[in-house]
């Protein structure tokens, strides 16, 4: 690894909190290198001090780095029915509700969370866990910067409330920001909390082998309160929910019996 390149992974860790030294480093440099060449750089070093004082260089760098595509409100549908029908139902129990998003990437589903639950209650009275196996997204996530495009579901009244934009980008407010608590875990190793109101983890079950499913069916089921809902994403149908003591309370969200 050229001193160049290892130099700029360490301040970029010392500034995000992202360490580039977890991804591939041929595929990572010459990304990064077709980035900073194209906007007039010869080395790491000069693109390093170029992101330190230039925003929107910065933010470019970011999204560049980072591969994983996730956007707020995703499949706007399944997110109508959480706030019309699960969300009033549940609130009807508890006022402070125990929320978790796993497998959270970075970042967008559980600030999506914080937002319509600010619908209901005080944003004081919020508190959302958010985990990941990816410390780069958790890190990514807790920087609450996003492109234009991940915004796209998201209502303007909300957009207006909790973003400030600078040029193409957007950043999220800190009120929402206080809300959620971001961990890094892995779902199938590490052992889940408990007594969870609503466990959220969409798109992810579809990379898991169906042994590995029926692990992670079960752990959810054992960490969600009675009535607790567990709302999966749109291809993750449970086809037998009574095997983890679920019932269908709508197409993708599982009441725990």
């Amino acid at each position: 690894m050229s001193y160049d390149y290892e130099d700029f992974i360490v301040k970029v860790k010392q500034k995000t909190g992202i360490d580039l030294a977890f991804y591939k480093e041929a595929q990572m440099k010459r990304r990064l290198t077709s980035l900073y060449e194209k906007k007039g750089y010869k080395s790491f070093h000069d693109f390093y001090k170029g992101i330190a004082i230039d925003n929107v260089l910065f933010h470019e760098f970011l999204d560049r780095m980072t591969i994983n595509v996730s956007e707020f409100y995703r499949n706007g549908k399944r997110w109508e029915v959480l706030e019309k029908k699960i969300l009033p139902n549940l609130f009807v129990k508890n006022k402070r509700l125990k929320v978790w998003s796993a497998a959270c990437s970075t970042g967008e589903e559980p600030y999506t969370l914080a937002m319509m639950l600010s619908n209901f209650v005080p944003l004081t009275s919020i508190s959302i866990l958010a985990t990941d196996i990816d410390e780069n997204v958790i890190a990514r996530a807790n920087l609450g910067i996003y492109p234009e495009r991940s915004l796209q579901e998201v209502p303007d009244i909300m957009k207006k409330k909790y973003f400030t934009q600078d040029g193409t980008y957007y950043k999220i407010s800190e009120e929402i920001k206080k809300t959620v608590t971001f961990k890094k875990q892995n779902l199938l190793a590490d052992r889940f909390d408990n007594q969870f109101d609503l466990i959220v983890c969409r798109n992810v079950l579809i990379y898991f082998t169906e042994d590995a499913k029926h692990v992670l069916y079960k752990k959810f089921s054992d960490a969600l309160k009675k009535d607790g809902i567990f709302f999966v994403g749109s291809t993750e149908q449970i086809f037998n929910p009574a095997t983890y003591e679920f019932e269908t309370e709508d197409t993708f969200f599982y009441r725990k019996k």
